[in-house]
């Protein structure tokens, strides 16, 4: 069964079409950026429904984006930061609120820098977004699993109804990373386009947790407790010694949460070349080695030393399981070696999480298989947005903008593209 159509490029009398392949946030935004300048747009999803894994993102707020400086804001893409810049100098944090606001939605800035919709939720944003969409005349096709391409330029989908092939101008494949496959975001893509001859690097857990391998008594008693406030010290490649303040939680076999995605990508590299990756939590912060060993030194009377703990720096529960998780008795007993340990308690990481758990992913179409407009050099034709590059970021609203900024600039790359008349299909079949 064949679908679609072929324009004669951007500017002539009928209109190009451009397939969009993927319904998350940098394939809507691509759309929609295609849509305005008058290209017909046909937008592919997966699943039965678009944008999946950006309502599950919002469940506790949408952090759509953060108000932190530009320069800083850069830096947050670590080894990627100069190729992304790019991206945000077209469409940053600023031009995200202004398009939030163009939606009808308001923003704010939280306490952390980061921006909310002031009601905190994407389904609203996400409903009237889709709504604007097809009134503009973005087609929506749920349901069909791209499956390649049939000769040098027709898409192959699977569809309920059976395999259909769709010929388009151009295309942007916007089909996500590996993280929470079950939304529609599973990295199969990777061997589509290895085969066709496009450079893939292999996906990876990003912004996820690590194992620890707990006893069996802790992760039984204390899965699921926060620890908080603590302070995190590590060491830099450069061997510099570097600390963050903030929060993460136990889990059975280890630990997560915002503190440990901070930390992610210098963690499981680290993993990735050593075997392992050394960690110390300060689980007083607000107090100094000295001031801590002057409260155990105090006396215990009748007290159990856990309640003394209590009693005297407020540590319980999951902060005082993990000094007797990771210290033997002896150091319990010892005042000096327990101080130290309360302010850098030593953990060693074994395992990143599996990439199905964490939050993004790394890894994906390197930077050279591009060219300035996010087209793949080895498809002509073909761009690419979101996390199928090979970038990565903390949480913090830094992941959704760089998608929103790299939809756009492969949508301005497809009508860089078109308006060339050379690359009209009828020329190139």
């Amino acid at each position: 069964m064949t679908a679609g159509g072929a324009g004669d490029g951007v500017g002539s009398s009928s209109p190009a079409r451009v397939a969009v392949i993927g319904g998350g946030p940098a394939g809507l935004f691509a759309a929609e950026t295609l849509c305005k300048a008058g290209v017909a747009v046909d937008l592919y999803e997966a699943k039965g429904s678009v944008g999946r894994k950006f309502l599950i993102a919002g469940k506790g707020g949408l952090n759509l984006t953060h108000s932190e400086a530009f320069d800083a804001f850069v830096g947050r893409y670590g080894e990627a930061a100069d190729w992304v810049e790019g991206w945000l100098r077209a469409f940053d944090a600023d031009a995200l609120r202004d398009w939030a606001r163009a939606q009808g939605v308001e923003t704010y800035v939280g306490t952390s820098g980061r921006v909310f919709p002031m009601d905190r939720k994407a389904a609203p944003l996400l409903r009237g977004w889709v709504r604007r969409l097809r009134e503009a005349g973005v087609r929506f096709h749920v349901q069909h699993r791209w499956l390649g391409w049939s000769g040098a330029r027709a898409l192959r989908f699977e569809t309920p109804d059976g395999e259909v092939t769709v010929e388009t101008d151009a295309v942007v494949l916007a089909l996500g990373g590996g993280s929470w496959p079950e939304l529609g975001s599973d990295g199969a893509w990777q061997s589509l386009l290895a085969s066709a001859g496009v450079p893939v690097a292999p996906l990876r857990p990003s912004n996820c947790g690590f194992d620890l391998d707990w006893s069996g008594h802790f992760a039984t008693r204390h899965a699921g407790a926060p620890l908080k406030p603590v302070v995190a010290h590590w060491h830099d490649e450069a061997g510099a010694a570097r600390s963050l303040q903030g929060e993460c939680v136990a889990t059975a076999t280890g630990l997560e949460g915002s503190l440990v995605y901070a930390l992610s990508a210098l963690l499981r590299d680290r993993i990735e070349r050593e075997g392992h990756a050394d960690l110390e939590l300060d689980l007083a912060p607000s107090r100094d080695v000295d001031a801590v060993r002057a409260a155990l030194e105090k006396p215990r009377r009748k007290h159990s030393l856990s309640e003394h703990l209590r009693r005297e720096l407020g540590l319980q529960g999951v902060k005082v399981a993990l000094l007797y998780e990771r210290l033997s008795r002896n150091d319990m007993a010892d005042t000096g070696r327990l101080a130290a340990a309360i302010k850098r308690l030593p953990l060693r990481l074994l395992r990143a999480r599996p990439l199905a758990e964490a939050i993004s992913s790394a890894g994906g179409i390197p930077r050279h298989a591009f060219d300035d407009g996010l087209m793949l050099r080895a498809r002509p034709g073909v761009f690419a947005a979101g996390e199928m590059l090979d970038w990565e970021a903390p949480t913090g609203g830094y992941l959704l903008t760089a998608c929103f900024a790299s939809g756009l600039v492969a949508a301005r790359g497809v009508l860089a593209w078109l308006a060339d008349s050379s690359h009209r299909r009828g020329e190139l079949d």
